[in-house]
């Protein structure tokens, strides 16, 4: 499914057209033909991924138990437990980006993920480079450094091509994608 495609197309819709579809998708996801379907497909230590809807990504994870309509697994990064419904599985390996439009100010929030590397203009109008870490109702929380971080509007962010290359210092980073200056 082409995720941005839908995602413009529901920006046209009302909110009670929100809502009932909202409705309409829920009843499908606990639909007991399509959760015994899916749970034929699980084995107690399958490597899956899901997608955590705060971290607006995927996650490598473990099957560690199989329950009726969720799953116990261990996040492979952090080695935490999470009890699952098995609707956040993605086992058909489905690309769930949703691309930005192009020339636009900003970064939707649904087009950013925890862990993706972004600029932005500090208060001296400087270029600040870091990673975030955790998506806000309106602002992004954005760590530029081990004793820093920062709260910044969506529209305020631009994408980094590559944070990591640049060592420690995530300041020095020079090499982004150009960005219109609303």
């Amino acid at each position: 499914m082409d995720y941005t495609a839908i995602l413009e197309a529901l920006n046209k819709a009302s909110m009670f057209d929100l809502h009932r579809l909202q409705s309409a998708i829920y009843q499908e996801l606990i639909n007991p033909v399509r959760v015994e379907q899916v749970k034929a497909q699980l084995k107690v230590g399958q490597s899956i991924s899901y997608f955590d809807p705060q971290a607006n990504g995927l996650i490598d994870a473990v099957i560690l138990k199989i329950q009726k309509t969720r799953c116990l697994v261990r996040n492979v990064k952090d080695q935490k437990n999470w009890n699952i419904p098995f609707y956040y599985l993605n086992l058909d390996d489905v690309d769930t980006a949703i691309q930005p439009k192009p020339h636009t100010t900003g970064i939707p929030k649904s087009a950013l993920q925890v862990g993706t590397c972004v600029g932005f203009r500090g208060r001296d109008n400087h270029e600040l480079f870091g990673e975030v870490i955790r998506l806000n109702p309106k602002t992004a929380t954005v760590k530029i450094s081990d004793q820093q971080t920062w709260l910044v509007p969506y529209q305020r962010l631009f994408p980094v091509i590559d944070g990591t290359s640049y060592g420690a210092n995530p300041t020095q980073a020079s090499l982004f994608i150009e960005h219109d200056e609303g």
